[in-house]
């Protein structure tokens, strides 16, 4: 299964990405912003969504198509 983020690089287990759009998180009142860097992803069984963390918000899920890796 390949994971490819928002300019079709490869994605793969603990690269770091950024953020390519303002996001708001559900269910907190945290938006973050374009550029944040998530260290340390990891892939799940879906090839559009990875798990991260980010400074403020643990066990996030993003889609790949608002990432691009760092």
């Amino acid at each position: 299964m390949d994971v490819k983020d928002s300019n079709g690089n490869l994605l793969a287990d603990g690269d770091s990405v950024s953020l390519i759009k303002d996001l708001k998180v559900k269910g907190t009142s945290v938006t973050l912003k374009r550029g944040t860097i998530a260290k340390n992803i990891r892939l799940t069984d879906d090839p559009e969504e990875v798990e991260c963390n980010v400074e403020k918000v643990k066990g996030l899920v993003l889609k790949t198509c608002f990432l691009k890796k760092a």
